[in-house]
């Protein structure tokens, strides 16, 4: 818990002007004061006591079914080996036009602590998500519509107009994550909400986790420069900048101007044209970052005094993260779990992108051990996107996987409106896609696959800095450059081509996407790490790869020295870094025991630089054709238990994989979900795969 502590007086000055008084706090001292056991996140899953459950979920949304049903939908989520159900909480739901909440006094649909004590009879435990962001694709993704309209509470442009999400069914303006107005309200609903779903916190209920809003990409209108310039964001912008610089002459200095206050107007657009420039640029990308994690620690503080307090958090990165404001490493200071969602189609490139973006939310997680959670994995599709199909849902869900994922939550396991394709109906029947979540759940359940760990021997850190700089080069304005991640592009694709920076943001990208084709092309298993989890994946690492975009973060540069003076082997590309982002900043030479393990690699001696340290570190291999994946899954003893291949192709494929590349002594493998045997001959292994499809083999 001690990463939380560094919040504690920053949430204390901005909650002074939030009020979270609750009658309910002295009852929460007294709870707090038990020697009552509280649930506790593991890399493996949630430990009640001596109990280890895994995050194997479903999402039910009660207030979108009838009654009677709740009890036949829950016992097929039982019956498919869910052991959590993930319960929506929709403020716009349960409060009326007048304010007033209901919890099931008038509408019977709305008794949460009714459906959430049936989940408990029937054995299941609960991750419940008030929000107050919910999306769940409601209008207004949970939020009333007498707050979305309030001028107050709206998130503003650079012209100071409200900044419209064009989200089927209706458009909305989306809220501040700054406005006071708009965390008020949203904190009052917390608490309300936090009085019903507190007394239910396990060991009393069966609420295990607790969902901090959702998906906190500034309601998809991301973009550096779409928003958010409300007064009260523009005031906080201002006292980030002072706790930056300290003093006016400090910032002065910086940015290049004369100022005796710090009454500074963000940026409007990227203009920058020297270092000074560039670094304004990026303090106002950095404040946006941190008033998204601030804004999560008030939501979370607003909930704790009933009970919640006593369940650990978490929240989802949505599609695209790494180009969102959303940093892991901040977020991972407010809440225990940081997550990810995924809704991919079974297609060519879509390994590669599943494996890129997991690996680094799987690093961390295994660094700060919590569970690499799948917070929602497609189970069917929304009418108003493009179709998913139960072959697209399965390669997902293998995929992430085969990339390290160790708990998932169905979204969505029960029918509703606004869904189609969900393996149970409305009414608790079985639809045809329900055997195959059973056999997966089956199968992580009997081969205890969250305990295992992904065999990956070296090391590719992506800085934070590296995303901030593609957000502030991002060119297509209010099209978020998480679309265009998503569909496995990148800054090549979608940032500035001209401008003082534009080079070296390339550059890094081509080194990025070159990097990772040669590891793939080779079989060498990597792992992608952030900022905050660089010592830990290192440490994991035979050797490591620092793409560069000039400049480094002195933070991360102090933990790359001390990882190499350490033993660690380091190769930067395209260039060393020598400074920090904005170019102002000297970054201090490599301690000579640091510096004698470090190198520079241009993209063009990529391949040359690979095979050397292939041949010299002999890190895991695994080859099984053209088109072809493989990741291999380790028990804590070393020994291999879980092979995942992957066809990538769109034909079928029959890979090949030398046993002798896995280090045990195998003689067969097991399909996990088929029971289909398959035996080694002459040391191969030989899995015949359908086109673009995942087999989870249990090897023996």
């Amino acid at each position: 818990m001690s990463r939380f502590t560094a919040f504690r007086a920053k949430v204390a000055a901005v909650s002074v002007q939030i009020s979270t008084n609750t009658p309910l706090e002295k009852n929460a001292a007294e709870r707090d004061s038990s020697d009552a056991p509280r649930p506790k996140l593991s890399r493996a899953g949630i430990l009640l006591g001596e109990r280890l459950v895994p995050l194997l979920s479903g999402s039910v949304h009660y207030f979108r079914l009838e009654p009677e049903s709740w009890r036949p939908c829950l016992e097929s989520l039982r019956d498919m080996g869910c052991t959590v159900v993930d319960v929506y909480v929709p403020w716009s739901v349960h409060e009326d036009p007048q304010g007033n909440f209901d919890f099931g006094r008038y509408e019977p649909a709305l008794d949460v602590v009714k459906f959430l004590r049936i989940a408990e009879e029937l054995g299941l435990f609960a991750l419940v998500r008030p929000g107050p962001h919910i999306n769940a694709e409601l209008s207004g993704f949970g939020l009333p519509e007498r707050v979305l309209w309030d001028r107050d509470c709206q998130a503003r442009s650079p012209a100071g107009e409200a900044v419209i999400l064009p989200m089927p069914p209706l458009a909305f303006p989306v809220p501040s994550y700054a406005s006071r107005k708009l965390l008020n309200e949203a904190c009052a609903w917390l608490r309300r909400v936090g009085e019903e779903l507190g007394p239910l916190a396990w060991p009393r209920g069966p609420i295990v986790l607790c969902q901090v809003d959702n998906e906190g990409a500034m309601y998809f209108r991301d973009g550096v420069y779409e928003q958010d310039y409300h007064p009260d964001s523009v005031a906080l912008y201002r006292r980030h900048l002072e706790s930056r610089y300290g003093t006016p002459e400090a910032l002065g200095a910086a940015y290049g101007i004369v100022t005796e206050t710090f009454d500074v107007t963000p940026p409007h657009r990227f203009d920058a044209q020297d270092s000074r420039e560039l670094r304004r640029q990026l303090d106002w990308a950095e404040y946006q970052e941190s008033s998204i994690a601030d804004a999560f620690a008030l939501f979370r503080q607003a909930m704790s005094g009933a009970g919640l307090e006593r369940v650990p958090t978490c929240h989802n990165l949505p599609m695209g993260e790494s180009a969102t404001p959303l940093d892991p490493s901040r977020l991972g200071k407010v809440v225990e779990c940081v997550g990810m969602d995924y809704y991919h189609v079974a297609a060519e490139a879509s390994s590669d992108v599943i494996l890129k973006r997991t690996s680094e939310v799987t690093t961390r997680a295994d660094a700060f051990d919590y569970p690499a959670f799948a917070v929602e994995l497609a189970a069917g599709f929304p009418p108003f996107f493009p179709p998913l199909t139960e072959e697209d849902n399965r390669f997902a869900a293998l995929s992430c996987l085969s990339a390290g994922i160790r708990g998932f939550n169905l979204y969505m396991a029960v029918e509703r409106d606004r869904w189609i394709g969900s393996p149970i109906d409305r009414f608790g029947a079985q639809r045809a896609s329900f055997e195959f979540w059973a056999r997966l759940n089956e199968a992580v359940q009997r081969t205890r696959f969250y305990e295992l760990s992904r065999a990956a021997d070296i090391c590719v850190v992506v800085p934070r800095s590296l995303h901030r700089l593609e957000r502030l080069l991002h060119a297509f304005g209010p099209i978020s450059a998480a679309a265009f991640d998503i569909m496995g592009l990148g800054a090549y694709d979608s940032c500035l081509e001209q401008g003082p920076f534009a080079a070296s943001l390339f550059d890094a990208e081509r080194f990025l996407r070159s990097l990772l084709r040669e590891l793939s092309e080779r079989g060498l298993a990597y792992r992608v790490c952030g900022n905050d989890s660089v010592g830990y994946a290192l440490a994991q690492s035979r050797f490591g790869f620092v793409v560069s975009a000039g400049g480094l973060e002195r933070e991360l540069w102090r933990s790359l020295n001390d990882a190499a003076a350490s033993g660690a082997l380091l190769r930067f590309g395209p260039t060393l870094p020598r400074t920090s982002p904005s170019g102002l900043e000297l970054l201090p030479d490599l301690t000579p025991a640091a510096a004698e393990r470090s190198l520079v690699v241009a993209e063009h001696a990529l391949a040359g630089e690979l095979d050397r340290l292939n041949d010299a570190h002999s890190p895991l291999r695994l080859v099984a054709g053209r088109g072809l994946r493989c990741s291999l899954f380790r028990d804590e003893a070393g020994a291999p238990r879980v092979l995942f291949v992957t066809n990538t192709t769109p034909e079928p494929a029959l890979a090949r994989v030398e046993l002798s590349a896995l280090g045990g002594p195998i003689t067969e493998a097991v399909d996990a979900l088929d029971g289909a045997t398959l035996r080694a001959t002459f040391g191969t292994l030989e899995a015949p795969l359908s086109p673009q499809s995942v087999r989870m083999l249990e090897l023996r």
